[in-house]
């Protein structure tokens, strides 16, 4: 159901005529106008409240800051920003993204509904390309990206041409770090529940750029360049029936951004930016070939020695992190075997026994032995050995109610179970039916998965 709106001036009209034509005071006015407004369903974030003789929209911060971009963006010459305006233009971008930065506050909402986004799309296209000019361009970014919130605002910086010109301005930035890690939380603030702003910036080379940067900045974490990836890749926008990120990662792939992020992990967990380029990488692994290619190229290899290193370290951040890319790959058959012969259950064990107090790195590790196991007797029985029974034993036990990690272990013991009759028998014995029915019984959201290890386990009453 679409969501009522009201402009700043129908506000005001609202308050003005309570206090004229019903003769109320100006602060019951205000009252008045705010709870029948609200009565009727209708949006009232980025609308100023003030009361009438008390204050005017123009007091507001954000408006008066706004009014004096506008002062300057008229008095553009010939299409051009005048050199002596940029310094003033600098200040009133950080001073814009001050005000707008903290969500409590209401100012972004404020700031986009009186234009903000297309105002500063329409300054920043007018900027010359050199040297003198890219003292602004850091703050317009920053401002931006805190602007661009909600789908209103994706699309009036989708209307004000505004994937171009951060592209441009992206492409002029000589590689500086400052500039670039702005620039991309912009194209991720924009890309955001927008199918068409993503298209338009797979259209202008987004993913050509963004090589380029990993490329030549490997040794500089641009942490925004890894969200940029990760929401350009996700099919996030409800309005549209059919996705093409999924065409997106492939093309990322072919192009070579999935070898050089693998590359970009082997510095390890020391490396600020491990977590964040396993999350972009993981955006990238949409089908077998990709998962190979990885693993070809050394992935699995690094994120082996990453979960190990995680584990002594106690990151926990890290580990979950890894798991969860691991868990991607391992949906390949090849790969599966690739871990296994690597000892790679063994150190997955090992993790979780380092990280016994936290269902969170547990559940990772279940989901992995689980996507191992899957059609393979073979994988199953060095999970058993690798000690994966008696990881579910103890971790059921001591999470009751942790209902995620509960429907992993059912599902890990399902598959260890499925097609191995030792492995029932050895399952049976170290009492993980009782433990079964007990999370069946307790948490909703395992119900399905421990009926289904039950059965598996060749239980009879597998539905009492």
């Amino acid at each position: 159901m679409a969501v009522r709106a009201i402009s700043q001036e129908a506000f005001d009209d609202l308050v003005r005529e309570n206090v004229e034509d019903l003769e109320m005071e100006p602060s019951e006015a205000l009252e008045d106008a705010l709870y029948t407004l609200k009565l009727q369903g209708v949006d009232l974030s980025g609308i100023i409240t003030c009361v009438p003789g008390e204050g005017s929209v123009k007091d507001n911060p954000v408006i008066a800051c706004l009014d004096r971009l506008k002062e300057l963006d008229c008095v553009s010459k010939d299409g051009v920003i005048r050199d002596e305006d940029l310094d003033e233009l600098s200040s009133l971008f950080d001073k814009l993204n001050d005000l707008c930065s903290s969500q409590v506050s209401g100012n972004a909402a404020i700031a986009t509904k009186h234009g903000a986004v297309e105002l500063a799309c329409s300054i920043c296209s007018k900027i010359k390309s050199d040297t003198g000019s890219n003292r602004i361009v850091v703050p317009f970014f920053r401002a931006l990206a805190v602007l661009i919130l909600d789908i209103q605002s994706t699309e009036a910086f989708r209307n004000s041409a505004g994937p171009r010109i951060v592209v441009d301005l992206l492409k002029d930035s000589s590689f500086d770090s400052v500039t670039l890690d702005a620039g991309f939380a912009v194209v991720a603030a924009a890309a955001t529940g927008n199918e068409v702003v993503k298209q338009i910036f797979m259209e202008l080379k987004i993913d050509e750029f963004i090589l380029q940067v990993l490329n030549r900045q490997s040794k500089i974490t641009i942490r925004a360049l890894y969200d940029a990836i990760r929401v350009l890749l996700t099919p996030d926008d409800n309005r549209v029936v059919a996705s093409q990120v999924y065409g997106y990662a492939r093309t990322f792939a072919k192009l070579g951004i999935a070898k050089a992020l693998t590359e970009a992990l082997q510095a390890g967990i020391c490396s600020d930016s491990l977590v964040s380029a396993s999350i972009a990488l993981k955006s990238i692994a949409v089908n077998d070939e990709i998962c190979k290619s990885i693993a070809e190229t050394g992935g699995i290899d690094t994120l082996l020695r990453c979960i190990d290193d995680s584990g002594e370290q106690g990151n926990k951040t890290a580990a979950k992190t890894c798991c969860s890319l691991l868990s991607k790959l391992a949906g390949s058959d090849s790969n599966k075997s690739t871990i296994v012969e690597k000892r790679g259950l063994d150190k997955l064990i090992k993790l979780a026994q380092r990280f016994s107090d936290d269902p969170l790195v547990i559940q990772e590790v279940m989901l992995i032995i689980s996507i191992i196991c899957l059609r393979s007797p073979d994988h199953a029985a060095s999970a058993i050995e690798a000690g994966a029974g008696d990881l579910a034993v103890q971790a059921m036990k001591r999470f009751p109610v942790a209902a995620q990690m509960q429907r992993n272990a059912c599902n890990m013991i399902r598959n260890i179970a499925v097609r191995n009759a030792e492995n029932r028998t050895l399952l049976l014995a170290i009492g993980i039916e009782k433990l079964i029915r007990t999370a069946k019984a307790n948490n909703e959201l395992c119900r399905e998965s421990a009926t289904d290890a039950l059965r598996d386990l060749g239980l009879d009453n597998y539905n009492n």
